[in-house]
């Protein structure tokens, strides 16, 4: 699949803008990532201070400083695999979202410390590790300026929502995707594919402005909420998104009988 195709997905609709660089037939290698990544966001830097860069994934038994997320934190590194669409994706969403990622890391990277230190892996540290792990693998951001709207998404109203409400949906909140593993998931939509919907309230004009500014709007918003010690606790600060309910994400929405479909609609947390 040529990254180009995506560009005609709206579940990609927060990539499009970097996603347009590349017109390889396959994986751009890691030269041409960091060459974009040069151009494209010249200024990333993790939390620690160090500019971010991609680099070849490494193998066998590794020292805490070279494991994946201390890393990136120390070194700004990120390990990618060759020919890998999870990985490429993860590289599409640190430019698309620099501040979240970077703040993610840095939660991981604070949660490991502290776990070697403690010796206590049954700690709450252990719980925001989780969390991050959930938003960045499978999360998407759920931006609303209607307090009613996102009552009712926390409370899996799912037809009220998307189906009799969507005019308001369609003007009042948005869906922007930002797992990379929920972005894998997308290249093959399927009924069932749900994200993990962080929740965050923006102003009524935010709406009409340019994706672009949408997008980095939404990554300062993020950053901040995921760098407050009172957030990442429990993955029950994340809220369910059937994202092909979404009104016009799929062909099916615009059918008022989809919205019965309660293996997927579902009517709620079991207790």
């Amino acid at each position: 699949m040529k990254p180009a195709i995506l560009l005609q997905s709206m579940l990609f609709s927060p990539l499009h803008a970097v996603i347009a660089y590349f017109e390889t037939e396959g994986f751009p290698v890691l030269p041409l990532l960091n060459a974009q990544l040069s151009r494209y966001q010249p200024l990333i830097r993790v939390a620690s201070g160090h500019r971010l860069c991609f680099v070849e994934q490494s193998v066998g038994k590794l020292a805490f400083e070279a494991q994946y997320e201390p890393r990136c934190y120390l070194t700004g590194e990120v390990q990618t695999r060759t020919d890998n669409w999870h990985d490429f994706l993860n590289a599409l969403v640190w430019m698309t979202f620099p501040k979240a990622k970077a703040a993610i890391n840095a939660r991981h990277y604070q949660s490991l410390t502290s776990l070697v230190m403690a010796a206590d892996t049954s700690s709450e540290r252990g719980a925001v590790r989780d969390v991050n792990t959930l938003l960045d693998e499978s999360g998407v951001i759920v931006a609303y300026a209607d307090a009613d709207l996102a009552g009712l998404l926390r409370d899996f109203q799912w037809k009220e929502l998307f189906w009799r409400r969507r005019e308001q949906v369609k003007t009042r909140m948005g869906f922007y995707l930002f797992g990379h593993g929920l972005y894998e998931k997308a290249l093959h939509p399927y009924i069932g594919m749900t994200g993990q919907g962080v929740l965050l309230a923006v102003e009524p004009a935010f709406f009409t402005w340019p994706q672009a500014q949408q997008l980095l709007h939404l990554d300062t918003l993020l950053a901040d909420y995921l760098l407050d010690a009172e957030h990442c606790r429990s993955t029950r600060e994340l809220s369910p998104v059937p994202l092909l309910g979404v009104p016009g994400w799929s062909g099916d929405s615009e059918c008022e009988s989809y919205y019965d479909n309660t293996h997927y609609f579902r009517k709620g947390r079991a207790r």
